[in-house]
């Protein structure tokens, strides 16, 4: 690069640039472009790395943007190298080359820098007969795709679809009665007034059965580094939730515990996931579940955990203090509540295995171990909770011997 570029045009190419890492996902707003001139300006542009690194600096806030900035970077401002890789990016069909271990990542850079293909010209008409006996409509290939793979539209249409998720719970009966005819008990009271009705004849006697509602619903989410590519998606099915029956309490964890219930209760997920965001302060970093549980087992489980609650406990079981602590931590939680569910995205991998000692400490105490990856593992969430059965699952008998042998 060289100093004499015309202010006008960089500024200009900046400008593009920034939009662009807005498109692919960065958070990107027009306060960093201004930041971004000035920077270059400190700079200068004599030295490649010295350009590069300032516009890092700027429009790269966590650890896990630094690769698709790279990318977006070394695309945009034409190294060769790169350039061969991405030149098919050109072509009708964008292919995405530029990062074989994340080509989820690459497909979004590409439809951030070239779009998605809608603006092109329509070809010819042509009549074709196609057999769709062995086809699978998108709606069903979305239900099934990993939300890690998902590209920027996908990702929309999937959060659409997650405003529609029921989940249902098995109703438990509650300490409460209600009048019912054919009721298991007699109501004395309901008895004694119809009698004062009646002129004191005891043929109707007034009957009752006890009442029943669904539990109460508690989701604890793991927002640390190792879920960032799945903690968006669930932080909308928490908003879908939330928003869909009473008595849910909403907490996400990293290396600190906080409560989201009141945030999540806005309709609009747009202000909901806004108003969460700037209360979390440990967004994408180390993970403590040991401690988190032990701040939800002192603060707020007598609050939350009454009239048998069910607990969504979503991690990927990776945590930062090598389990220290978590066992007694989660068998206290497993003592509290009705059931708990481990909802853990691992589970996608078909080689996956209880290796890591946080996964060790927490199986024993779960009652159920389900993936959280798709749409379609987030609806089998809600057949699992819906049915009447056994509270532990018998498929965990599995993982429990995995984990100790």
């Amino acid at each position: 690069m060289t100093d004499d570029v015309p202010a006008g045009r960089l500024t200009l190419n900046l400008m593009h640039f920034a939009r662009a890492l807005r498109a692919a996902g960065l958070p990107v707003g027009p306060g960093k472009v201004l930041q971004a001139v000035e920077a270059v300006e400190a700079v200068g542009l004599s030295n490649r790395t010295d350009f590069y690194w300032a516009l890092h600096a700027i429009f790269v806030n966590r650890h896990d943007q630094s690769e698709l900035f790279d990318q977006a970077f070394h695309v945009f401002w034409r190294n060769p190298d790169i350039l061969k890789k991405m030149m098919s990016l050109m072509l009708p069909k964008v292919r995405t080359e530029a990062s074989p271990d994340r080509p989820e990542m690459a497909q979004r850079l590409a439809e951030a820098l070239h779009g998605s293909g809608a603006e092109k010209e329509e070809p010819e008409k042509t009549e074709i007969e196609l057999d769709a006996s062995f086809t699978v409509s998108a709606a069903e290939r979305l239900q099934d795709k990993d939300f890690e793979k998902m590209t920027g539209e996908e990702m929309t249409q999937a959060k659409r679809l997650l405003t529609r998720l029921a989940l249902p719970l098995a109703e438990v009966t509650t300490r409460r009665y209600r009048a019912d005819p054919m009721g298991p008990r007699v109501d004395p009271r309901a008895t004694l007034r119809r009698m004062l009705r009646n002129g004191g004849d005891l043929s109707d006697l007034a009957r009752k059965r006890r009442r029943t509602r669904p539990p109460p619903l508690v989701v604890l989410c793991d927002i640390s580094g190792s879920m960032t590519r799945y903690s968006r998606m669930l932080l909308h099915f928490m908003h879908a939730v939330t928003n869909d029956r009473d008595r849910v309490h909403s907490f996400v964890f990293g290396t600190r515990l906080t409560n989201i219930t009141r945030h999540l209760r806005h309709k609009d997920v747009d202000v909901a996931l806004d108003a969460v965001s700037a209360a979390v302060a440990d967004w994408s970093g180390g993970t403590r579940i040991g401690t988190a549980l032990h701040a939800f087992n002192r603060t707020w489980a007598r609050r939350v955990l009454g009239q048998g609650a069910v607990v969504l406990l979503i991690t990927d079981g990776l945590d930062r203090d090598a389990g220290e602590g978590l066992a007694a931590e989660a068998e206290r939680l497993h003592k509290s509540c009705r059931r708990l569910v481990w909802l853990n995205p691992l589970l996608r991998w078909e080689g996956f295995a209880p290796k890591s000692s946080g996964i060790r400490a927490l199986l024993p105490h779960v009652d159920d171990f389900l993936a959280a990856h798709s749409l379609n593992s987030l609806a089998d969430l809600a057949g699992v909770l819906s049915a009447d059965g056994p509270r532990r699952s018998p498929g965990l008998r599995r993982w429990l011997k995995e984990a100790a042998g």
